[in-house]
């Protein structure tokens, strides 16, 4: 049996910029890609719906099929795409029953994926496309929930980002981080946002990803796709922004806090977890809201001063217990006063490392990135915790780990290596 969801709905459009002006910017739609497909001479601009999305097709050529449709039809919804996990299989098992096919076999789409279209005299008039998403790095979502002596650990989702694979690696050779997690045309590769929820006597939330706030421009830069994200992951894990005690900070760069505030009806930029007290490292909040040339980028005011004037923040310092069992551990190196989170109950230990340890590809000592502001001092912490994670058998969280949730640090041979746990 074809198993098939609605990915797209495809609408071709004669004036993108008025159709824009509709449904991103007067119903709110964020525009997570824009892509031109040249062997349909058409530029695909994608604005995500929960767990499908608009797609706006704009001919670049007179002579393209969207063209033609425009011109014989005026603009208006042209396709709707099923995604399927396997488009061959799909396409045998139509044509096994005499469904009429325009193509037989898969061609090359938007986003790398590869399309096939039904023919819409088998479909009473409707152009049906099926799609089979390229997936060049797996993508993992919320996590089964984890339990730590009397605590539950649940790793989040925001979506996922995509950021500069030089920068993310720093001085380590493209030619040895990028068989690890490729990069797209553009050199950036999948970083995901994941937060981590504790569930215990309070629930507290370490980070939040970088939130609904992104300008479409920084959104099309950092390839934000927010199609599923931390609003869609609580609820699967049985909780709403409401449901939130305490907030904490391992550090305030914008695709960690962004998420710490959102606008109400009235565009006012608000707490985004209404009963929640923030928590963040006392230097790394004045670093933040006295940003210079070099972090000004990262550390962004709308994420953070709501909070002050909002009367909702507590600011601590190196060492500070949260809540019982849970407590900050200042690692240094990213920023001056980043924070990993160490969390303990009944004989156990969990850290939540944020940008320390960003990904599993980083747990070499030196491979850190171009974005650490005192590599050295990173470079000192990650040989001493190291250690300590085998030795100790820590539960570790991989705040931008796209493929996986959590895992145990080994060493074998002189050679270190992740243990999948989630």
């Amino acid at each position: 049996m074809i198993r098939a969801y609605l990915d797209h709905v495809g609408v071709a459009v004669s004036d993108l910029d008025a159709s824009l002006r509709l449904f991103r910017d007067a119903l709110g739609l964020h525009v997570e890609a824009s892509e031109e497909v040249g062997s349909q001479r058409v530029r695909a601009t994608f604005l995500p719906m929960g767990p499908s999305s608009l797609e706006l097709l704009e001919a670049t050529a007179a002579d393209s099929p969207i063209a033609r449709f425009v011109e014989s039809r005026g603009p208006g919804m042209h396709h709707l795409a099923l995604r399927v996990d396997d488009i061959r299989a799909a396409l045998a098992a139509l044509e096994a029953r005499g469904v009429r096919l325009i193509d037989r076999q898969p061609r090359p789409g938007a986003e790398g994926a590869e399309v096939a279209f039904i023919h819409p005299s088998a479909t009473h008039g409707v152009l049906v496309e099926l799609k089979q998403p390229a997936v060049r790095v797996p993508r993992f979502l919320t996590a089964e929930p984890l339990a730590l002596g009397d605590l539950e650990l649940v790793s989040l989702s925001d979506g996922f980002i995509h950021l500069d694979g030089g920068a993310m690696f720093g001085v380590v050779p493209r030619t040895l981080w990028a068989s690890k997690i490729p990069p797209d045309d553009r050199h950036r590769i999948p970083l995901g946002m994941r937060p981590l929820l504790i569930r215990g006597e309070q629930n507290v939330l370490i980070d939040a990803g970088c939130g609904d706030k992104m300008d479409a421009k920084s959104a099309d830069i950092y390839g934000l796709e927010r199609a599923y994200h931390l609003d869609h992951s609580l609820a699967e894990a049985g909780f709403s922004a409401e449901d939130i005690d305490i907030v904490v900070a391992s550090h305030l760069h914008f695709d960690h806090v962004g998420g710490f505030t959102s606008r109400d009806r009235q565009g006012r930029l608000v707490p985004r977890f209404p009963r929640a007290r923030y928590i963040a490292h006392r230097q790394e909040w004045m670093d933040a809201t006295h940003p210079h040339e070099r972090n000004r980028a990262s550390y962004l005011q709308d994420n953070v001063v709501p909070l002050q004037e909002a009367g909702v923040l507590t600011v601590v310092d190196d060492e500070a217990e949260i809540v019982p069992g849970v407590a900050f551990r200042r690692s240094g190196g990213h920023t001056p006063h980043h924070q990993v989170i160490m969390i303990r109950s009944g004989g156990q230990t969990a850290v939540f490392t944020a940008d320390m340890y960003p990904t599993t590809a980083h747990i070499p000592d030196p491979w850190m990135t171009g974005y650490d502001l005192l590599p050295v001092q990173s470079l000192e912490f990650k040989r001493a915790f190291a250690r300590e994670a085998i030795e100790g058998e820590y539960l570790i969280f991989f705040e931008h780990e796209p493929s996986m949730a959590a895992g145990r640090l080994r060493e074998q041979g002189g050679r270190r290596h992740v243990e999948r746990v989630r």
